[in-house]
């Protein structure tokens, strides 16, 4: 079987299901894949994914901590920029070219960091 293209999956831990399922959803257009509970009371676990990205949500406090940052390599990051701010996203750094990169920065509803990030046409 040949290996998926992505082959690092992220997790950023969550605190409120509901709220950052919405952003996730919502704001930044992800798409639930799938979600996991051990019983319905219990803490999920779960993937989102968008335009080939996929990243693991977890309510799971001894996953990980509130706090992460995850990269993103897309093609366009303007775009994305303007997508994201229709949609109501919280975005906490504009785009910018920083380190031979063309990038911005969202947050979610628990402070982790999202960077969309796309090669900068511009010298290093």
């Amino acid at each position: 079987m040949p290996l998926p293209e992505q082959r690092v999956l992220p997790a950023l831990r969550i605190t409120n299901y509901d709220h950052s399922k919405a952003y996730y959803t919502n704001a930044l257009g992800f798409i639930v894949d799938w979600e996991h509970r051990f019983a319905p009371h219990l803490p999920v676990f779960m993937s989102v994914v968008r335009d080939g990205m996929q990243i693991f949500l977890t309510q799971h406090s001894g996953d990980c901590q509130v706090g992460g940052l995850v990269h993103f390599v897309v093609a366009d990051v303007d775009a994305l920029h303007k997508e994201f701010c229709d949609r109501g996203a919280r975005v906490s750094e504009d785009p910018n070219d920083d380190l031979g990169f063309r990038n911005m920065t969202l947050m979610d509803p628990d402070g982790n960091q999202l960077r969309f990030m796309e090669p900068s046409s511009k010298p290093a």
